[in-house]
């Protein structure tokens, strides 16, 4: 036999489009050629393969090897197809033989000894293979992440020659199974912060209804203690949804943790993020911070501090809940239903308005700091909440608030009110669906109409407050909205509209 056909994956996005590893070995001078236009890393698995095969005891073929990687026109990247070239240069050799390898799909990194390395985007690839109906065999340390999606039968092997000792019949391996149920993750409680009623009620109708959230007031008043808090408050992640936040997981350079399953994202990058590391992209592109934090929390912390350039490309995704990325040679478009939560102060110094009286900010220093986000964005945020300093008297006689357990029970309840009604959260509804089921009474919708005039809401702010109006009628076990849930509603959104 001198052509061998194995199955394979690249990565494009979040897909993982299949590749066949095409070997063929021809008489003539001695040659290893890779084409179907692969990159830099995948030519450099010539000098990986040849020593692997040598040293797992096998021979390397003293002929002229041709491997395409098809199709032609699909990039190749990433150290993954060395396992598959591999294994079909031992089957075009016939040093391994397998009359059924077209059940199988492999990847894995060789090392020079023929131990295999993890790679990256294993539980990505794993779902497209059992879409596909076939077994994947891959690195044992990348098998624990493939392993978590139900049913699929995942081969776990150390190195190559295990690998061919498989496939010969002469070692049997039993399909990985990942771990059993894992409890309830281990999320900070709401009832370490004391005080701030105010915030930690906003925290919960952010949660109810999966509204954004921006909190300001001065340092060391509870902004970030409370951010954390809010994955806790937010029921399980379904299979489904746990399954695509663990596939983009994957594909970032940290990869998945297997212990992480099911665990909401939290994701809290620095003010110096790119605005590459925050939509994704590169010439290869890859998920940015906004969908690593898909079906989680992206928590932007210091927010005038951020470039107010990068902060303008949350724009459109917050709006769709999907990044597009389109480069000279590639496009890609990842998912980006994130909840975001941001903090700033209230001014450079962070403590305008504070009891103290210590800040000197003047008021054009103000106004240039909170400038520093951009209306656009601003309209975009449900939430605008104040989160003021305790006094000692305050701090040290604050007694202890519920806890997230009780508060996650009424998120529970009111969403699954929505769910039960339309479908979806409230912060999703536009349109029709909007207007059928965010139904106010008269009094209410005159509160409204005049806070549109007097504060200079724009047709988004509007919607934006009837959701979160709905949210709290939610939570109250209200059928319909009425005038409290609009005031509170927009009460919750006065700390900065001034500046949208």
């Amino acid at each position: 036999m001198t052509l061998a056909l194995v199955a394979s994956r690249a990565l494009s996005g979040l897909d993982a489009p299949e590749v066949a590893v095409e070997v063929h070995l021809a008489n003539g001078l001695p040659a290893f050629n890779i084409v179907g236009l692969p990159d830099t890393e995948v030519k450099e698995s010539r000098d990986r393969v040849r020593a692997a095969i040598l040293t797992s005891g096998f021979e390397f073929p003293a002929r002229k090897i041709t491997v395409n990687l098809a199709p032609a026109d699909l990039p190749k990247d990433s150290g993954r197809f060395d396992l598959p070239i591999a294994i079909g240069i031992l089957l075009a050799s016939g040093q391994v033989q397998n009359p059924d390898i077209s059940r199988y799909e492999f990847a894995g990194e060789l090392a020079l000894s023929g131990a295999l390395r993890p790679v990256r985007g294993a539980l990505a690839m794993a779902c497209q293979c059992h879409a596909a109906g076939r077994a994947f065999i891959l690195p044992a340390a990348s098998a624990v992440e493939a392993a978590v999606l139900a049913d699929a039968s995942i081969y776990a092997v150390q190195s190559l020659l295990e690998a061919c000792a498989f496939l010969n019949g002469l070692q049997p391996l039993q399909p990985f199974v990942a771990d059993g149920g894992r409890d309830w993750p281990n999320y900070p409680d709401l009832q370490d912060v004391k005080g701030q009623t105010v915030a930690r009620g906003a925290l919960e109708i952010a949660a109810a209804g999966g509204h954004s959230l921006l909190l300001m007031g001065p340092p060391g008043t509870g902004k970030s203690m409370l951010a954390a808090r809010l994955p806790g408050l937010l029921p399980p992640l379904s299979e489904q949804e746990a399954l695509e936040s663990a596939a983009l997981l994957s594909l970032g350079s940290q990869g998945f943790l297997a212990a992480r399953w099911r665990v909401r994202p939290f994701r809290a990058p620095h003010h110096t993020a790119s605005a590459v590391a925050l939509v994704g992209g590169g010439s290869d592109p890859r998920p940015g911070e906004i969908s690593l934090a898909h079906h989680g929390v992206l928590f932007l912390d210091e927010l005038p501090e951020f470039d107010r350039r990068v902060l303008e490309v949350l724009r459109e995704p917050m709006e769709s809940g999907v990044i597009h990325i389109s480069r000279a040679a590639r496009q890609a478009s990842f998912p980006a239903r994130f909840q975001l939560v941001a903090a700033m102060n209230p001014c450079p110094c962070g403590y305008h308005g504070h009891p103290s009286g210590r800040c000197q900010c003047t008021p054009e220093q103000v106004g240039r700091y909170r400038g520093k986000i951009s209306g656009p964005l601003l309209d975009r945020i449900d939430l605008h909440v104040e989160v003021p300093a305790l006094s000692a008297a305050e701090l040290q006689s604050a007694s202890p608030g519920e806890n997230s357990e009780r508060v996650r029970a009424r998120v529970h309840a009111a969403r699954q009110c929505q769910l039960e009604r339309q479908g979806g959260l409230n912060s999703a509804l536009q349109g029709l669906p909007l207007e059928q089921h965010c139904q106010a009474d008269a009094d209410a919708l005159a509160v409204l109409g005049k806070a549109l005039q007097q504060l200079g809401l724009s047709a988004r702010a509007y919607h934006r407050i009837l959701r979160v109006s709905r949210t709290i009628a939610d939570l109250q076990g209200e059928a319909k909205i009425g005038r409290n849930h609009v005031l509170q509603a927009i009460q919750l959104r006065r700390v900065m509209q001034g500046n949208a």
